[in-house]
């Protein structure tokens, strides 16, 4: 079977993207883990369906899987991706596009300017939201790893997130403590890993260890994860630039309750058809 798929990218955090309004196609786990191999495949950070919604009253079911080919629950560079390729293949022509998500409801608008902006809901910051095993809600939680005492802070955009202060995040140990983070047995369903760099009240770096494929260029829930955890811990006010590897994210969030809004780019690589047996 062919399948059409478009390759995406939001700061270098890349997609295959797939319609599966117009074409029908079964994707299992092991054709996934091909299909991103950067050396035998296409090569990706997370495959993305586009499904007709379940809601009525949504536009669009929004699938995300990660390269490993676990479904996780949101990506925001890849909700923005979505939202100019349904716009590109003409599947809709509205320039705010509601879409459902394993971790609930997203609000996708796409700018004059062609960024697009996500209202990512109000984050989540009890531990059994995200999960994670804690007695209550902290701004900041201990965390032993291989013997290292850390202080993080933890949140959920609909997926789980810790976010670990670093003095400088070119030096910080992304490869050896995120894949300990991620596994940690406090986490059940596992976890990305934000290294945040505060430069200023309305500046950070950022690099981010996501669950099931390992550090990208840029991570969009990962940066709403980090600044939500740097304004409720007083280091950051809004709006927050979050330099990521792969380019920059502008983050604005009023605070406790209200719904956090990340805005950035989502652009076109190529268009290709592959065989799927």
């Amino acid at each position: 079977m062919l399948v059409h798929f478009t390759k995406m990218h939001g700061l270098g955090n890349d997609f295959m993207v797939v319609d599966l309004i117009t074409q029908r196609a079964l994707l299992r786990d092991e054709q996934i883990r091909t299909l991103a191999d950067r050396n035998f495949g296409i090569g990706f950070d997370q495959l993305l369906t586009v499904e007709p919604p379940m809601d009525p009253d949504m536009d669009f079911r929004y699938r995300i899987y990660n390269a490993d080919g676990s479904e996780v629950e949101n990506c925001g560079n890849g909700a923005r991706c979505f939202a100019r390729f349904v716009r590109d293949q003409r599947l809709t022509h509205k320039h705010e596009i509601r879409v459902e998500t394993r971790g609930g409801p997203l609000t996708l608008k796409v700018e004059d300017d062609g960024r697009v902006s996500v209202d990512m809901g109000v984050p989540r910051f009890a531990p059994k939201s995200l999960p994670f095993e804690a007695d209550e809600d902290r701004l900041r939680h201990h965390l032993d790893v291989a013997g290292e005492a850390l202080e993080i802070g933890v949140t959920s955009l609909g997926n789980p997130h810790a976010v670990i202060n670093v003095e400088n995040v070119d030096t910080a140990p992304v490869a050896r403590l995120g894949p300990l983070i991620e596994a940690h047995p406090r986490f059940p369903r596992r976890v990305n890993a934000g290294f945040m760099q505060v430069v200023s009240p309305h500046e950070i770096r950022l690099r981010v260890f996501e669950r099931g494929s390992g550090e990208t260029l840029a991570c969009g829930t990962g940066a709403c994860a980090a600044v939500a955890c740097g304004i409720r811990q007083g280091q950051l006010e809004s709006p927050v630039t979050v330099h990521l590897p792969g380019g920059d994210l502008t983050i604005t969030w009023p605070g406790v309750e209200a719904p956090l809004v990340m805005t950035g780019p989502a652009m076109h690589v190529f268009d290709g058809r592959v065989a799927i047996s």
